[in-house]
């Protein structure tokens, strides 16, 4: 094992460990260590800028370097002068043979999220905005699932291929409202505020939670569209992340509406051994004959 993989195994288990145990039994064994190579670059891209990085001209300077970073590194350039988590990257980039492949989606995608972010701050966004947002979202999860899980496997194309990512990440929206307002990130469209004057410091107008509702509603119809594509799945492994991924999310959309759209700071996971269970069923329900697929 060289250094970019000891070092991005380490940063995995220390942030996530449900990110590390899934590398650990879900994951192509041969790609398991690109795996954390992924994970941890864009870790460590996130923490540099919401934590360390100052000032928005640092912020946008770092970005910068990432992306001819990438650039460079698709170009079968190597550059010089590459810190330890460039490093990361750059070994995972090598490894990427094929042109176009789900690997370099989700990289593009994940990026262009992380970049997005880094100049939006404090700026309201458009709808358009927020479609691109969710399905850049969606695409870099889903592209990149269906890398590192059944590599080789020829996945199919469908219309709601992306619906239970693209549901998971409204609920993460909903569900960091309040931390993201006080931070500066505005994930309302203007759009919205306009039409129905929704003044977004009041959580517990009828205007503002009118915008939630609306979005539980097509949060809900994703989760449908979506777990229909994971039915259509032959590689068990895929279709139960893909299960325990909307698992997780949807007892927060139950909350949401529970409460009357009326969102709060937190959401904690109550309900464990329940929320367990369902996943257990969810995943031994799937017929044997998947197996084969491990």
């Amino acid at each position: 094992m060289d250094q970019t993989a000891t070092l991005a195994k380490s940063i995995t288990k220390k942030a996530s460990k449900q990110t590390y145990y899934t590398a650990r039994y879900m994951v192509d064994r041969n790609l398991v260590d690109d795996f954390f190579r992924a994970y941890a670059y864009f870790r460590w891209v996130d923490d540099m800028i919401d934590e360390t990085l100052e000032s928005q001209k640092e912020r946008i300077s770092f970005i910068k370097r990432q992306k001819e970073l990438i650039d460079t590194l698709y170009q079968k350039k190597t550059p010089n002068s590459l810190n330890n988590y460039e490093e990361i990257i750059a070994v995972l980039i090598k490894h990427d043979q094929k042109n176009n492949s789900k690997l370099q989606s989700f990289i593009r995608n994940m990026f262009a999220i992380v970049e997005f972010d880094a100049y939006r701050k404090w700026q309201i966004i458009t709808v358009k905005q927020l479609e691109w947002y969710t399905h850049c979202v969606a695409k870099s999860t889903t592209d990149g699932l269906q890398y590192f899980i059944g590599n080789k496997h020829q996945y199919p194309v469908a219309k709601n291929q992306y619906s239970a990512a693209k549901a998971a990440h409204i609920v993460h929206l909903l569900r960091d409202t309040v931390e993201d307002l006080q931070n500066g990130f505005i994930n309302i469209p203007k759009e919205y505020i306009e039409l129905y004057g929704i003044n977004i410091s009041q959580l517990e107008s009828p205007a503002f939670r009118a915008w939630v509702r609306e979005r539980t509603a097509k949060a809900r119809e994703y989760f449908i569209e979506g777990k229909h594509y994971l039915e259509t799945l032959n590689i068990f492994r895929c279709k139960t992340v893909g299960l325990w991924y909307c698992a997780r999310f949807e007892p927060i959309l139950d909350k949401i509406e529970n409460e009357n759209y009326l969102l709060k700071r937190t959401y904690e996971e109550n309900g464990t051994s329940s929320r367990l269970f369902k996943i257990a069923r969810l995943t031994l329900v799937a017929p044997f004959k998947y197996l084969n697929s491990f």
